[in-house]
């Protein structure tokens, strides 16, 4: 089951989250997230099921938002934007990645989007599996720069 994350499920979601982002703590996350989860311009949503490990307890997330400003490979905006999708290991290939991102999908389309956008690390390559299965097409590659002063 994927639902929307209510204020109740802050500590669900930043503790997935924190396994997608691990240089976070969880604590660290929870400001953010309790943002995201409140706001209009973003949404949080998690997995629950009968294979997740304990019941009750949410076993994959995922975040997306409204993006304003340009974004790769678009001609829209807004446009719905993957931030981050996380599902335990033991989870894995069960389509539950799937299921997240078109919840995420029906609420940027809920909102008006007609493009959904998402990145990954060019070394990522389960994530460049994921989005091509689902669907994406490459938009472009790029390396960023960045210097101090």
């Amino acid at each position: 089951m994927i639902r929307e994350a209510q204020p109740s499920d802050l500590a669900a979601a930043a503790r997935l989250a924190s396994r997608l982002w691990p240089e976070h703590a969880p604590a660290d996350l929870e400001p953010e997230f309790s943002e995201l989860i409140e706001g209009d311009e973003a949404a949080v949503f998690l997995l629950f099921g009968d294979d997740c490990h304990d019941e009750g307890d949410a076993c994959g997330f995922a975040q997306c938002q409204l993006r304003r400003d340009y974004v790769e490979g678009t001609s829209s905006s807004p446009v719905g934007y993957l931030e981050g999708i996380y599902v335990d290991e033991a989870r894995r290939h069960r389509g539950h990645a799937r299921e997240l991102l078109r919840a995420c999908e029906a609420w940027a389309k809920e909102r008006g989007c007609t493009e959904f956008a998402s990145d990954c690390e060019l070394d990522n390559a389960a994530s460049l599996a994921f989005h091509l299965h689902a669907g994406f097409e490459e938009a472009n590659r790029l390396i960023c720069f960045a210097k101090r002063l």
